[in-house]
């Protein structure tokens, strides 16, 4: 179908457009820019008055426990390409799995699916997966998800197998042996409440050890959910040095603090850990310098799964359909403009992942996010079209509602 987007500001970060023009759709492909293609016919008009035309939002981390209610939350917060853990049930570590989960997310027609394929089989840390099988299969890289890869031996050897083929490896930098017994930040929160700690050393630790790997093997590394100062710090220095690695940080985490624990909150317990104030605002930094881009870590759960005392509740929040929210929060208190936040959610994550989405390049793939940057709306479950209604943000205002998201340009969600 084609498509006029008209009267809105459109904004694409990657190749530095910020105007107000119109926008033509044709054949699934961005056709015009302020002028319509020749012997281009609008099949339908769109009118984006007040509303902000971007590329369609790309999560770097978004479990998908439901298939189809999860692709329909993506599409209702803009995001138009999701990257899915490989922690599923069963891990995603046979090329069939993986081809299974793409073709079912291309039936649904709403996001696109792309699958990290499990580093070892079963996530155990014993063998490698059949890496190259994987890739044929569309998984865009390789990753344990949460699940620590113990052996240093067999990390260095899974390294050494991937940067022979070019592959792109995922890891949450936590140290087992620190973590393993903590529930929250190790501080006076911690302290004041009981809880076990997870130092920052154990995401510190993982991370120098992973970035030594990298300089011994030349693999290209992608960290995922940094939640420290120092972590970031080494990731800055790492870069400096030239080595091939990348970051993300959960919107989450660039918001809230150990304090928003409050009273046991179960809704504020994550993995990692929130981390202090002093975490928080290193965090924002690199998101806003453009060292990080920034994802939902989408974890839908159960009530049940939250209902439950502090160390027993398990970690995480849902974060597809309030990720541009969130984004357009914290740019607000970080005092970052809005182009900039975008590109976090947009370019940034498809520069991580190598691919040529997130922009809107003539030519390019219509994949596209209407929305309105001043509409206000509350969080509440009932709204959220994801299985899991579980938010520390939950009874909160919103700020920034999408209207319209196209994927392919097909219209897959109008608000």
């Amino acid at each position: 179908m084609n498509i006029e987007i008209r009267n809105g500001r459109v904004i694409d970060p990657k190749n530095r457009v910020d105007r107000n023009i119109s926008l033509f759709v044709g054949e699934g492909r961005v056709a015009g820019l302020g002028e319509a293609p020749a012997s281009f016919a609008a099949e339908r008009i769109v009118d984006a008055s007040g509303c902000i035309v971007c590329p369609g939002l790309i999560d770097l981390s978004a479990r998908l426990n439901s298939i189809e209610a999860e692709l329909a939350a993506a599409v209702a917060g803009g995001v138009t390409s999701v990257v899915v853990p490989p922690d599923a049930t069963p891990p995603l570590d046979e090329p069939e799995l993986a081809d299974r989960l793409i073709h079912r997310g291309k039936e649904i027609g709403m996001a696109r699916v792309l699958p990290l394929g499990a580093l070892t089989v079963g996530l155990r840390g014993e063998h490698l997966s059949e890496l190259a099988g994987l890739k044929k299969a569309g998984c865009v890289a390789f990753s344990q998800a949460q699940v620590p890869l113990v052996d240093t031996e067999a990390l260095l050897r899974a390294l050494e197998y991937a940067a022979t083929f070019g592959f792109a490896v995922w890891l949450q930098p936590q140290d087992y042996w620190l973590s393993r017994n903590g529930i929250a930040h190790e501080g006076e929160v911690a302290s004041r409440l009981g809880l076990a700690g997870i130092p920052v050393a154990a995401e510190t630790i993982a991370i120098a050890t992973i970035l030594q790997l990298v300089r011994d093997t030349g693999c290209r590394i992608h960290l995922t959910r940094l939640s420290s100062a120092s972590g970031v710090a080494l990731v800055s220095a790492a870069r400096d040095e030239g080595l091939p690695v990348t970051c993300d940080i959960g919107v989450h985490h660039l918001l809230l603090t150990e304090d928003d624990i409050g009273f046991f909150d179960p809704h504020a317990r994550f993995s990692p850990p929130l981390r202090a104030q002093s975490d928080c605002q290193a965090l924002s930094h690199a998101a806003a310098s453009g060292l990080a881009a920034i994802c939902s870590d989408h974890t839908p759960l159960g009530a049940d799964d939250k209902l439950l005392p502090f160390g027993e509740a398990s970690p995480g929040a849902t974060g597809l359909e309030v990720l541009l929210p969130l984004t357009l929060k914290w740019a607000a208190v970080a005092g970052v403009d809005l182009p900039a936040a975008l590109a976090r959610i947009t370019s940034a994550p498809a520069d991580v992942l190598g691919l040529a989405s997130g922009q809107l390049t003539l030519g390019g793939v219509a994949d596209i996010c209407i929305f309105d940057p001043g509409a206000t709306w509350q969080l509440t479950p009932e709204l959220l079209k994801s299985r899991g209604k579980n938010s520390p943000w939950t009874g909160c205002m919103m700020t920034g509602r999408v209207m319209m998201t196209l994927v392919d340009g097909r219209v897959v969600y109008e608000g």
